[in-house]
């Protein structure tokens, strides 16, 4: 089942993005099984969080990806949102 997944960003943690970087994107490496796409958000020219695609069983499954993130613990993330996720337009056409 896809999930939407939206990240905000805590103000201040720009050393911590910068220190975990290598290892935030490995851990998006090693599950491109479920983690269909992942990137940044800005509002203007300030970063102001992040999105990912994912698909998995459950919520709870998402969830404990997110958990899983190195970004997880050192408290960048101020808040995550959840979404199921159904797409109905995708490459120029409506998904049946």
């Amino acid at each position: 089942m896809p999930y939407l997944i939206l990240f905000e960003d805590a103000d201040g943690y720009d050393n911590v993005r910068a220190e975990k970087m290598p290892e935030h994107l490995a851990f998006l490496q090693q599950n491109t099984a479920v983690i269909e796409a992942a990137g940044p958000l800005f509002e203007d020219d300030q970063g102001a969080g992040g999105a990912w695609i994912v698909t998995t069983d459950t919520a709870a499954a998402a969830e404990a990806l997110v958990h899983a993130d190195p970004f997880w613990p050192t408290g960048l993330r101020k808040s995550v949102r959840i979404l199921r996720w159904k797409q109905v337009f995708a490459d120029g056409a409506v998904a049946g």
